[in-house]
């Protein structure tokens, strides 16, 4: 299997695919040692045709492929698509139109939460994959015979699964299923990272309102230098270096040598010294201009034995419909829903309300109650 290193060769493939009513999709890169992932090896494949392209390749433009992508008459089927659209969305600047993940469509029909390509190809082909070549190193050339049939394969199997699964959604009229969860991946902000927002990963992990604004300033001044330097965000500053920063505040170098999860000498550098002037800004803030303390729930604990049940029913209600139990509910949404009947979570919204979210708020009220039996956990009405 050859490369395709020249533009009219990746043009006239493109062309001949929009003939099709779908393409899969998949990508080989590397981030170990960068922030922007750097995509190394395409691969594409229609029902009679697949290829790799080599996107190192001198002079070879991605364009025709970026125009496939933004035909909404092909579909375009990936597994597990958030790193792939990301590496996409980071080239071309627009999210590919008409996406299908088959680990999405495969959690709905039964095959379990983030189920693997592989385990996924040997359900339904019963094939089994090698794996061997999946963690080498796609940037060097030339890529090997095993490299090659690895990463086709990865496209080539990936039709089946497709018209497998597109077939079982259809039967089990679950579209709507599908369509929901495809949201997520179809929202261009689900891949742009802005700094102003990364520190809302970490903002559960604090309650004093002026380490919230520090670990705000702090936090966006990290994504920013990463992005800038293309380094990992670890390189930059760790996690735990992050809080204990937000937490303690420095304003000189001797305060820095004194931090545990920052490094000795961090305080005499030129990223100290620019950490130090935000803390100062920080600390100059009036009260009023602080981010509001997270409101603290004084009820029964959502981990308690209400919560319990309502992960008994989930886990019930996820056997027997056949769909995966992490896409009706996360533990973050029963916790939610257990503490509050309007929680904005999925759960309670759509065909997950229908299906799970109204019998947990009866199960929360004593509406309706769980018995075990042979064939499992099921629910009846309680008679007031």
């Amino acid at each position: 299997m050859e490369l395709v290193t020249s533009t009219d060769a990746l043009a006239a493939y493109c062309a001949r695919a929009t003939k099709f009513d779908f393409i899969t999709v998949d990508t080989e890169f590397l981030r170990e040692t960068t922030y922007w992932p750097k995509l190394c090896l395409l691969q594409a494949a229609t029902p009679d045709e697949a290829i790799l392209v080599d996107p190192l390749a001198d002079g070879l433009s991605l364009q025709p492929f970026f125009e496939l992508l933004a035909n909404k008459h092909v579909v375009k089927v990936f597994h597990a698509a958030r790193q792939d659209i990301e590496i996409f969305v980071k080239l071309s600047g627009v999210v590919p139109q008409n996406i299908f993940d088959t680990q999405v469509a495969a959690s709905v029909c039964g095959f379990g939460d983030s189920v693997s390509y592989d385990n996924l190809v040997r359900s339904v082909t019963g094939v089994d994959l090698d794996k061997s070549s999946r963690f080498t190193d796609w940037s060097h050339r030339p890529l090997t015979e095993k490299q090659r049939l690895y990463a086709l394969a990865d496209v080539t199997h990936l039709r089946d699964i497709y018209v497998k699964l597109r077939a079982q959604v259809t039967e089990t009229h679950r579209w709507d299923w599908v369509e929901d969860e495809l949201q997520v991946l179809r929202s261009i902000d689900t891949y742009v990272v802005r700094p102003e927002n990364a520190w809302e990963r970490f903002k559960s992990k604090l309650s004093r309102p002026r380490d919230l604004a520090a670990l705000k300033v702090i936090a966006a001044w990290r994504e920013r230098r990463a992005q800038d330097t293309d380094q990992p965000r670890s390189r930059i500053l760790k996690d735990d270096a992050l809080i204990e920063l937000a937490m303690q505040r420095p304003q000189t170098p001797e305060a820095f040598d004194k931090l545990r999860a920052v490094q000795r000498g961090y305080g005499r550098s030129s990223a100290a010294q620019e950490l130090v002037a935000l803390i100062k800004e920080v600390e100059a803030l009036p009260k009023n201009e602080l981010p509001p303390a997270p409101e603290r729930y004084r009820g029964p604990s959502p981990k308690g034995a209400v919560g319990d049940l309502v992960r008994v029913l989930l886990k019930a209600v996820s056997e027997e419909h056949g769909v995966a139990a992490r896409i009706l509910a996360t533990s973050d949404d029963i916790d939610a829903l257990v503490l509050d009947d309007e929680a904005d979570v999925p759960a309670l919204r759509g065909w997950r309300r229908k299906l799970f979210g109204e019998k947990a708020l009866a199960l929360k009220h004593g509406k309706i109650a769980l018995a075990a039996t042979r064939k499992g956990i099921i629910e009846f009405p309680i008679e007031r």
